[in-house]
């Protein structure tokens, strides 16, 4: 199964639809549900995506406002008045009407757009970063619906299968082939797989809300997720793969981090210039009914206060950037070798439960109900061949789903579907 075909898909579609289109697109089917159904639902409606989305907005906002210049300033002034003498009343007031305007030097304007243009694109790769993480948990979810699904059905024939076998034996002991210790014996096992059933019934249910989840619902509306779990397939070697890494959001967004931080290192730096304040504008004299102009500057002393701070400060946060892009990177690094040797662990199981263990299983337990039939074993070996028989069907269901989940960590962390990989490398 190409469990990550529909994820990789969307993303596309992500990319060329606007979001009007996007709200209108997605409804909870009442019925069956598909893997690319449930990545809609959670684009729709999941709440950090949203959340991610709104800061992507609200980054652009501060970006415009970085390129505003200062307002300039009106000023209005009356002098000598309400003195003593001459200066009483008005008739020998100064009244002033001054414009002021800072003019801001060093660059700082285009300096401070650099900073947030760098800040809107970070929160950009972080809306993409995040959209990725939520869409591989809720596949690794989709995985566990489909999980919960074949291991309820498995207890399910179970049931069955312990029902049949207790009546079996009932029948047995009536007519007085087996001992009546043998239909207690059947009458708990039974017991125990209808308690076994029952949680897996829970589990199943809890599976499906915690996929609802993922678009907001908690009670879900689908009744069975399409999927199929056996279906794998063997990875590239790791070396071919890792060196993917660098393209992964979580690891590029640091090199924008970078920029921005010498951008405000930049910023910072044109902040020890001071900028001049220059005002303009015209004062009226009473006294001798007359007008003048008013013309001045002013510009701070740059003698204490030289943003000596500030700029260690952006330049400690540079370095810090640049360290921990190198972190990022030993980070996802690790992660993925971790989930490359899930996947490694989980295939190989798989093939070999599937191809070894799991035939030999259904043999041991097929004959072992043959030779009771046939009065040539007791029940408690048939117990056991039954129990190793549906133990090993459960651990090749949690492999195959250990497999599925751990390719969808691996091709998060590559940023690309692993069939395209192997298509290319078998052209090549």
């Amino acid at each position: 199964m190409r469990i990550l075909k529909s994820l990789l898909c969307l993303l596309i579609v992500i990319s060329s639809v606007g979001y009007a289109a996007e709200t209108s697109a997605a409804s909870e089917p009442n019925g069956i549900l598909t893997l690319g159904e449930a990545l809609a639902l959670t684009l729709m409606h999941n709440p950090e995506l949203k959340v991610f989305s709104l800061e992507t907005r609200a980054a652009q906002a501060r970006e415009l406002q970085a390129g505003l210049r200062p307002n300039p300033e009106l000023g209005i002034e009356v002098e000598n008045i309400g003195g003593r003498g001459e200066l009483s009343g008005v008739n020998s007031a100064e009244t002033t009407i001054q414009l002021g305007q800072l003019i801001e030097l060093g660059g700082k304007l285009e300096k401070r757009k650099r900073v947030a243009s760098f800040e809107k694109e970070l929160a950009g790769v972080d809306y993409q970063n995040k959209k990725l993480e939520v869409f591989s948990e809720a596949t690794k979810t989709f995985i566990s619906v489909l999980k919960a699904q074949e291991k309820f059905l498995l207890s399910q024939e179970l049931l069955m299968l312990s029902e049949e076998s207790f009546a079996t034996v009932g029948k047995r002991v009536q007519a007085g082939k087996d001992s009546p210790i043998e239909e207690i014996r059947a009458s708990v096992a039974h017991a125990n797989i209808k308690i076994s059933h029952l949680e897996s019934q829970r589990e199943l249910e809890y599976a499906r809300k915690k996929l609802a989840s993922f678009w907001g619902q908690n009670n879900p509306l689908f009744q069975e997720a399409a999927g199929n779990l056996d279906s794998v397939e063997q990875l590239p070697v790791s070396e071919n793969l890792i060196s993917r890494l660098q393209l992964n959001p979580e690891y590029a967004r640091w090199k924008i981090e970078i920029q921005k931080s010498q951008a405000a290192l930049d910023l910072e730096k044109s902040k020890a210039i001071s900028d001049i304040t220059i005002v303009g504008g015209v004062r009226r004299f009473n006294e001798t009914d007359e007008n003048a102009f008013v013309v001045g500057f002013s510009v701070p002393l740059p003698i204490f206060d030289r943003n000596q701070g500030g700029k260690q400060e952006a330049f400690y946060n540079l370095l810090k950037a640049r360290e921990e892009q190198t972190a990022a990177l030993l980070r996802l690094q690790n992660e993925f070798n971790a989930a490359y040797l899930e996947f490694t662990n989980s295939y190989s199981q798989s093939v070999s439960l599937k191809n070894e263990v799991l035939p030999g299983a259904t043999k041991m337990f097929d004959a072992a109900k043959r030779a009771y039939e046939e009065g040539k074993m007791d029940y408690l070996n048939v117990l056991d061949a039954q129990r190793t028989f549906f133990d090993v069907k459960n651990e090749y269901i949690e492999n195959l789903a250990d497999y599925h989940s751990s390719r969808t960590d691996i091709e998060r962390f590559i940023g690309k579907e692993i069939e395209s990989i192997n298509n290319s490398e078998s052209e090549q």
